[in-house]
C-alpha cells in the first residue's frame, strides 16, 4: 500500500483531470518515474506560470496525448523538484499532504509541504 507524507494511506489527487505517474488519480510513483510526479498540488495561476517559465507548460491542451491542460485549482501530482523550486522562488501552490506520495520527502522537507497545505490537510 502507498504512503503519504503523513505516515497514512495515500489518497486520490484528481480524476478531473485524472493525473498521476500512471494516470490512476494518485501520485503513485516507481523506479521509472524519474521526475518523482508525488506531490498533490492545487495549481495556481502563479504556479503553471512558473512552470511555463522553467519549460513545462501545464496549461496548454495536448489532445494527442488526451490532456486538456490544467486550470488554477486543478488537482495534479506534479514533480517534487519542480514543486520545491518553485516553492522557493515564492510560487509554491497548495499541496494535500494526504495524497503526496511519502517519496517526496526525498526532495522535498515535511516542513515546507506543511507551510503549504491546504487547511483540511494540515
Amino acid at each position: 500500500m502507498a504512503r503519504n507524507v503523513l505516515g497514512g494511506e495515500l489518497a486520490e489527487c484528481g480524476r478531473d483531470p485524472v493525473t498521476g505517474f500512471f494516470r490512476d488519480g494518485c501520485c503513485n510513483t516507481s523506479p521509472e518515474d524519474i521526475g518523482s510526479h508525488t506531490v498533490c498540488a492545487t495549481v495556481t495561476a502563479e504556479f503553471l506560470e512558473f512552470s511555463l517559465a522553467a519549460g513545462n507548460d501545464l496549461s496548454t491542451p495536448r489532445p494527442e496525448y488526451g490532456f486538456a491542460g490544467l486550470q488554477p485549482g486543478d488537482g495534479w501530482c506534479v514533480c517534487a523538484g519542480r514543486w520545491l523550486e518553485a516553492a522557493t522562488a515564492g510560487y509554491g501552490c497548495p499541496v494535500r499532504l494526504a495524497a503526496t506520495h511519502e517519496r517526496a520527502l526525498e526532495i522535498v522537507p515535511l516542513q515546507m509541504l506543511r507551510a503549504h497545505a491546504a487547511d483540511s490537510d494540515n
